[in-house]
């Protein structure tokens, strides 16, 4: 733990420590607003979070971190009184010098929505899909004591504009899938400080969101905590976020306080090592953290002759009819691929990246162009000839919790590819299946489990074993770790760069994350609006990039210079040899 001057004067037991020695929070100079002592929450018998405790004073901002199940939604909930059913609290809550964790539900509800606004996770699941966003809107506009309704629609309209959407009437009358995640993030903040709460409380705002809206968020947070003198309680598993967006950090894992203090303090000089692990696992604070590991593949890169390449894409363009109207998805993208070398295709939502994806693996056809892997044309192939080719190529989805079937066992996952393909007997079978389990770090006993039994991680390492059961020499990777902590990304990560050391694989990596692409990747090519508007090594876009669209999504990354952290705290190397040592 860090010494007593860099925490505040709170101790909380950590698994090494006898329970229930903890003695009370010491709060700042001043009487803060929120103030949580000794906080313990228990589902049933399990308990979730051990005596957490901490303060937030007027325009203040702290940032809660961890990984999933460290217990930072729940301390967010019980703070908003939304803890599900079963659910105890001991300890104490107070707000504005009131303690609500016993304050009876009819006495809370007016506090809720008015004086503590909530920031949820998911635009797509936060809203009424059914009902439009004006007449949500007007349920927020009541709680500022408006009685007319021309004027709460008026007070909804300047608030959209005040957070940046540009057509506000058009929004009221939308529904919510007429908007894209950005503007839901907009409208969600904007109803969150409608009635101008004094707390705002922000669950992963921005975790589904685009490197580049994602950044104009914690700006528009930013900005309304400073001129309404709103106190901020970010919920986060991305410490750079954390430490450039929050006064105070306070570390959780398995419902422990690791660590809390200042920003400046926690950020440069992690004490625990639950947070040094954190720092570490940010991949914009160690850009060059796999260096070794990739290091055959800027070999490849150096000496391959291009004519040779393992993907070669050419020319290639695709428009869709949306609505009556021509939309060119893909434009006349070319670009190759050096065998057991990764190339990355990056760019906000919409730029083109998963269509040019989907005409690789012969999903879709191209209008114009070509697609070549190892000298082999996919265009115009029948399905037939195309499973020839899937054989060599395979694919991993975004989302390990929804691209696996519920009811399969982990053996069967792995092992359906062979089976549809008619490879070997049933005991090589059962022996490709181990070994693909081994290549990614999974243990034997895991094989009977079903995917609702395993972690996130573990959940992608079975779709990485399923893609590499058939020894395919490319794998197609769309956004493999979004969905993922920061933590298990890096495990990812590290599987990944080990088998392509190890096997040669080639890497089409998928991902709006510059930070991750800077870890992973060889080649980058940069799309907007279906064009690539830059591409090169990583050392050529990310230490001297040319184009503006590709300066924008560089200037978005987190860098971790924070406010209580000044400007020059964190300055990741950019400008790194290609293949040099971290």
């Amino acid at each position: 733990m860090a010494s007593q001057s860099r925490l505040t004067a709170f101790f909380t037991p950590t698994a090494g420590s006898a329970a229930g020695r903890s003695t009370p929070h010491v709060f700042p100079q001043g009487q803060p607003l929120l103030s949580v002592d000794r906080l313990s929450i228990a589902y049933g018998k399990q308990q979730v979070v051990h005596n957490a405790g901490f303060s937030l004073r007027s325009g203040e901002s702290l940032a809660l971190i961890g990984e999933s199940g460290s217990g930072k939604s729940t301390i967010a909930r019980a703070v908003l009184r939304l803890l599900a059913d079963g659910a105890t609290a001991r300890g104490r809550i107070r707000f504005d010098g009131q303690d609500i964790l016993g304050l009876a539900e009819r006495r809370f509800r007016p506090l809720r929505g008015k004086a503590i606004g909530f920031v949820p996770q998911d635009p797509g699941t936060a809203l009424n899909p059914v009902r439009t966003i004006g007449r949500q809107a007007l349920e927020a506009a009541a709680l500022t004591g408006e009685t007319d309704r021309t004027r709460q629609k008026a007070l909804v309209l300047e608030t959209f504009a005040e957070v940046g959407l540009d057509n506000p009437a058009r929004v009221f009358d939308a529904y919510p899938h007429q908007l894209s995640g950005g503007m839901l993030q907009r409208v969600l903040i904007g109803l969150a400080v409608l009635p101008h709460p004094r707390l705002l409380v922000a669950d992963e705002p921005t975790s589904a969101l685009d490197v580049t809206i994602q950044k104009r968020i914690l700006d528009l947070l930013s900005t309304l905590q400073q001129q309404r003198n709103i106190s901020l309680l970010l919920i986060t598993h991305d410490l750079a976020i954390a430490a450039e967006r929050a006064n105070r950090l306070v570390v959780l894992k398995d419902g422990l306080v690791q660590e809390s203090g200042e920003t400046a303090s926690v950020f440069s000089a992690p004490a625990s090592p639950y947070a040094r692990k954190l720092h570490a696992d940010v991949p914009a604070l160690n850009p060059d953290r796999y260096a070794r590991l990739r290091d055959p593949g800027f070999r490849h890169l150096a000496s391959e002759d291009k004519r040779q390449a393992k993907i070669r894409v050419e020319g290639l363009s695709k428009t869709f009819d949306a609505d009556g109207r021509a939309v060119r998805a893909v434009d006349d993208v070319s670009f190759s691929i050096p065998a057991g070398t990764t190339h990355a295709l990056v760019g906000e939502s919409g730029s083109g990246k998963t269509t040019t994806i989907r005409l690789l693996l012969g999903l879709d056809q191209p209008d114009r162009g070509t697609i070549e892997i190892a000298g082999q044309s996919v265009k115009g192939r029948s399905k037939e000839a195309l499973r020839e080719v899937w054989r060599h190529l395979q694919f991993v989805y975004q989302n390990p919790f929804t691209s696996l079937d519920p009811t399969w066992k982990v053996e069967n996952l792995v092992r359906e590819p062979l089976d549809r393909f008619s490879i070997g007997t049933a005991t090589e079978r059962q022996e490709r299946v181990r070994e693909a389990l081994a290549h990614v770090g999974l243990a034997e006993h895991l094989l009977s489990r079903r995917p609702q039994a395993l972690s996130g991680g573990q959940r992608q390492r079975v779709a990485i074993a399923r893609a590499l059961v058939l020894k395919p020499d490319v794998i197609v990777l769309d956004e493999p770790t979004s969905a993922l902590d920061v933590s298990v990304q890096a495990e990812i990560v590290d599987v990944l760069l080990t088998l392509q050391a190890k096997l040669g694989l080639t890497y089409v990596f998928v991902s709006h994350d510059l930070a991750l692409v800077r870890q992973l990747a060889h080649t980058v090519s940069v799309m907007h609006r279906g064009r690539i508007v830059e591409q090169g090594s990583v050392t050529e876009i990310f230490g001297a990039p040319q184009q503006a669209y590709t300066k924008a999504l560089l200037s978005a990354i987190p860098s971790g210079a924070g406010r209580s952290a000044g400007p020059s705290l964190v300055q990741p190397r950019l400008r790194v040899a290609e293949g040099a040592q971290a």
